[in-house]
C-alpha cells in the first residue's frame, strides 16, 4: 500500500480545511476508523488504500456546498465533491480507475441503499461512528441505524463498544 500517497492526501485535505479543526478532527477520525475496519475485515492492500483514501476525502464538498448554497446537506456533498476530489487526486498521480472508484464513494457516501462495496460500506460505518459522536446521537438512533445499515462484523463490534450499552 503507498503509505506516502496516503499522507500526502491527508496533508492536502488538512490544507483544503485550514484554520477549520472541526473538519480536519473528522477527516482524521474517519480516516482511523476505515484503517481499522479494513485491517480487522483482512481487506487486500489495494480495496484499504481506497476505502482509506475515500475516508480522507469523502467530506470534500462540505465548503464548496456552503460556499454555493449556503448549505452543507449530505446531497450537496455528494453533488460537490467529486469534481473537488477529482482534482487533488489527480494532483498526486492517483490511477483513472482510483480516481474514478474514490470519486464514485465522495458521491454516494450519504446514500444508504444500493452499497456495491466493502470500500463503501466501510466508509460509511466509519462514518456513522464518528458521526454518532459528534452528533450527539441517542441511543434509540444508533441501535436503529446499527441494525439496518452496518453489515461488517469489525464495524458491529466497535458500534457496540463504543455506544452501546447493552
Amino acid at each position: 500500500m503507498d503509505i506516502e500517497k496516503i499522507d500526502l492526501l491527508e496533508q492536502k485535505m488538512i490544507l483544503f480545511y485550514q484554520h477549520d479543526p472541526m473538519r480536519i478532527q473528522h477527516l482524521v477520525k474517519v480516516h482511523r476508523f476505515v484503517q481499522m475496519i479494513g485491517r480487522m475485515e483482512h481487506l487486500d492492500e489495494h480495496m484499504q488504500f481506497i476505502t482509506e483514501c475515500a475516508a480522507l476525502v469523502h467530506d470534500i464538498g462540505i465548503r464548496p456546498a456552503e460556499e454555493k448554497f449556503g448549505s452543507s446537506n449530505g446531497k450537496l456533498q455528494e453533488q460537490e465533491g467529486p469534481a473537488y476530489a477529482h482534482k487533488m487526486l489527480k494532483e498526486l498521480c492517483f490511477s483513472e480507475a482510483d480516481v474514478s472508484r474514490i470519486c464514485y464513494l465522495v458521491g454516494h457516501h450519504h446514500t444508504y441503499s444500493n452499497i456495491d462495496g466493502i470500500d463503501y460500506q466501510i466508509l460509511v460505518e466509519a462514518d456513522f461512528l464518528v458521526n454518532f459522536y459528534e452528533d450527539h446521537m441517542d441511543q434509540h438512533t444508533i441501535q436503529t441505524v446499527l441494525q439496518k445499515i452496518f453489515q461488517t462484523n469489525a464495524g458491529k463490534k466497535l458500534c457496540r463498544l463504543c455506544y452501546l450499552k447493552n
